[in-house]
């Protein structure tokens, strides 16, 4: 586990990590680029930005610049918003199989989005488009009701309830979306591939809608570290030691709410990628959550970053599906977990 020497020593070799694995999946794809050539061109794109006097670009440039880059940025603050919303999950819950996916928040956020593209809604607020709007509304709308249900079911509040409520709330979901595609036939590629988790629409625009709220949101997170470290270990030990734990709840739950629905918004469902993340990461910090959030965002970052670029590889010039790759890999990791937990309980 780090210390707060050794915790210091390890960020540049993993800022260095998540620097080569850019580059990599900047200069990985239907056409492959030399790492110099891409670092290159990067350097250049970027004075040109600082200079305020745009070029005409290149074949070259134009893939990284205008497809690739977008598509990378998105990539990583996704996969950052899920692995945090899913650390901040499995804290609160006390158990390491609770994530944006498993609780059936993300079948919620996806619902929303899909609502707001059968309808063809296109009105803005501020700078969120409907689908990002729906999703987050639609994604804080499930965390209510499982947790409401949960409450109701089971009084003392187990998290193997909540888990199986949002497993159930997910096949719901799944009916109605079956549903708005049966009236939307026009739309069931568009509907079905974005399901599956698609970076593809990936854009400037969208990536600093993901990068404001993963910084909003996450900054709220780890200022309720402390009172996560408390709730990680019992409701009642946080309420001793002077945690508001209805406060504290309600903050977390809202703030998940926002980083699920945003990426789903983003990218479509993208499975596991919180569940993995933590878990991980939780072997090397320990349990301190602060350490957690950080190293975990980072993490799952890199995964999704790479998890993208198999998806726009394995089958070239074709994609996989970004969701496909993660729930083939979660699912067994998800497993493993399943397995320890129950074998030390035994």
């Amino acid at each position: 586990m780090f210390t707060s020497k050794n915790q210091s020593k390890i960020y540049i070799p993993i800022l260095l990590l998540l620097f080569i694995s850019m580059i990599i999946c900047i200069s990985i794809g239907s056409v492959t680029l030399p790492f110099k050539e891409v670092v290159e061109i990067l350097i250049k794109g970027f004075k040109r930005i600082f200079e305020g006097h745009p070029a005409p670009l290149s074949a070259n440039e134009t893939i990284i610049l205008k497809i690739r880059l977008p598509r990378i940025l998105s990539s990583f603050l996704v996969g950052a918003s899920l692995a945090i919303s899913g650390a901040s999950m499995q804290g609160l819950l006390r158990n390491p199989l609770a994530d944006g996916s498993t609780l059936g928040i993300s079948s919620g956020a996806s619902l929303g989005a899909y609502l707001a593209i059968a309808f063809n809604l296109s009105f803005p607020i501020g700078i969120f488009r409907p689908t990002v709007v729906f999703a987050i509304i639609f994604a804080l709308i499930s965390i209510i009701i499982i947790f409401t249900l949960a409450r109701q079911i089971d009084s003392g509040f187990s998290t193997t309830t909540i888990i199986l409520l949002g497993v159930i709330y997910s096949m719901f979901v799944s009916a109605i979306t079956s549903l708005i595609i049966t009236f939307n036939t026009r739309k069931i590629e568009s509907i079905t591939f974005w399901s599956m988790g698609s970076l593809q629409a990936s854009s400037y625009e969208g990536a600093l809608v993901l990068f404001l709220v993963l910084l909003i949101f996450s900054i709220i997170l780890i200022s309720k570290s402390k009172e996560l470290d408390a709730l990680s270990i019992s409701e009642s030990f946080a309420s001793n030691i002077g945690v508001d734990v209805k406060k504290s709840k309600k903050i977390i739950i809202l703030a998940v709410s926002f980083l699920v629905g945003t990426s789903v918004a983003f990218s479509g469902t993208i499975g596991f990628v919180g569940l993995i993340s933590p878990h991980i990461v939780r072997k090397i910090t320990g349990p301190s959550h602060k350490k957690l959030f950080i190293f975990s965002s980072i993490f799952g970052g890199i995964f999704l970053l790479y998890a993208d670029l198999l998806s726009r590889t394995i089958l070239r010039p074709a994609e996989i599906p970004i969701g496909i790759i993660t729930s083939f890999v979660g699912s067994f990791i998800f497993i493993y977990i399943f397995y320890k937990k129950r074998k030390s309980h035994a």
